[in-house]
C-alpha cells in the first residue's frame, strides 16, 4: 500500500498521485511537484489516502513543497504569458499559411517549455513555425496535435441540455461511448440529436446506460411472441422501458387484431441474455486513453 494525495494540473484534468512524505497537505492547497514535463504547479483534489501498488502507473514521486506566495504569483504570471504567447503563435500561423487551428497555450511552471495545442485535418509541417517561436520565446517549443474531443474539453461550452459540457466541468477522462448505447436507450439515431459540440457521440449517453441495460434485460424484444399469464399469446409491438410495460398485438379467434398494454408481471417470456461488451468499446477506450496522453497532462 502507498500513501498518496491526488493532484490536478488543469481544472478538469486527470488526477495524478504523489507521495506527501512528511508534509501535512490538505485538499484545496497548491503544491509543487516533479513530473515528466519538469517541475509543475498543481492543486490537491484528493486528501491523504492509501492505495494499492497496482494503481500507481509510474514510480511514485514525492511532493517537493507546498506552494508559497511566490509560487502562486509565478503561476499567475505564467498564465498571463501563456495568453500573450497564444496571440503571437496565432499570428505566426497566419504568416506561414498553415492549415491548423490553435486551441491553447501553456507554459510549464519552470518556464522550461512552452506547449501549443492545435487541431488539424492531417499532418502539418510546422518546422519553420517552431523555429520562429523558439527565436521569440528563447525556450523549448512543443506543438501537440489533439482531437476534436480534446478541443471541446479545453474550450468548453453549453450543451443541448442547457448546462456546461460534462467534459469541461467534471469528467477527468473521456469515457467510451458507442452507438449501441443510443439504441439501447431507444433514442433517435439522428446525428444532430445524439452528438455533442465536438461532433462525436455525447458523453452523457453513458450516464444512464447501466440503468437501461438492467431495465431492458427484464423486457421482451420487439417482434417477440410472448405468453399472457391469464391465457393467450401476443406479439410485442412496443416496449416502454421506464414504465416496464409492453404493448402486444393480440389476434382473436376471428383473426381480428387488437393492441393491448400489459405489465411485465403479467407476461411470460424467455429473459434476455446479458450482452458481452463489444471489442469496439474496448478499442474506443484505448483510443480515448491515447488522446488523453496527447493532451499533455503531466504524468
Amino acid at each position: 500500500m502507498f500513501k498518496v494525495i491526488g493532484v490536478r494540473f488543469r481544472d478538469n484534468g486527470k488526477i495524478y498521485y504523489f507521495s506527501p512524505d512528511t508534509l501535512k497537505i490538505e485538499v484545496g492547497q497548491h503544491v509543487i511537484v516533479e513530473t515528466a514535463r519538469g517541475v509543475e504547479y498543481g492543486t490537491v483534489v484528493l486528501g491523504e489516502r492509501e492505495i494499492e501498488g497496482s494503481r500507481v502507473v509510474n514510480s511514485l514521486k514525492s511532493v517537493i513543497r507546498i506552494a508559497t506566495q511566490e509560487d502562486d504569483e509565478r503561476n499567475a504570471q505564467n498564465k498571463q504569458k501563456s495568453k500573450e504567447a497564444y496571440e503571437i503563435c496565432k499570428e505566426k500561423i497566419r504568416k506561414h499559411n498553415l492549415k491548423m487551428k490553435l486551441i491553447d497555450c501553456e507554459y510549464t511552471f519552470d518556464n522550461n517549455k512552452v506547449l501549443f495545442y492545435f487541431t488539424a485535418d492531417g499532418r502539418i509541417d510546422f518546422r519553420e513555425l517552431v523555429k520562429d517561436l523558439a527565436s521569440i520565446f528563447k525556450t523549448r517549443i512543443e506543438l501537440r496535435q489533439i482531437g476534436v474531443r480534446d478541443e471541446t474539453k479545453i474550450k468548453g461550452g453549453i450543451g443541448i441540455c442547457g448546462r456546461p459540457l460534462c467534459c469541461n466541468t467534471y469528467l477527468s477522462e473521456f469515457i467510451p461511448v458507442s452507438i449501441k448505447m443510443a439504441k439501447e436507450q431507444n433514442l433517435s439515431l439522428n446525428p444532430s440529436k445524439i452528438s455533442g459540440m465536438c461532433g462525436r457521440l455525447m458523453c452523457c449517453l453513458k450516464n444512464e446506460q447501466d440503468t437501461y441495460e438492467y431495465l431492458n434485460s427484464k423486457l421482451p424484444r420487439v417482434g417477440e411472441e410472448v405468453k399472457i399469464k391469464g391465457g393467450g399469446r401476443g406479439t410485442v409491438q412496443e416496449v416502454n422501458v421506464l414504465r416496464q410495460r409492453v404493448k402486444l398485438i393480440i389476434t382473436d379467434d376471428k383473426d381480428e387484431k387488437s393492441l393491448e398494454e400489459y405489465r411485465i408481471e403479467d407476461l411470460a417470456f424467455r429473459p434476455r441474455r446479458k450482452k458481452d461488451k463489444g471489442r469496439g468499446d474496448k478499442d474506443q477506450k484505448k483510443s480515448s486513453n491515447n488522446r488523453e496522453k496527447k493532451e499533455g497532462s503531466p504524468e
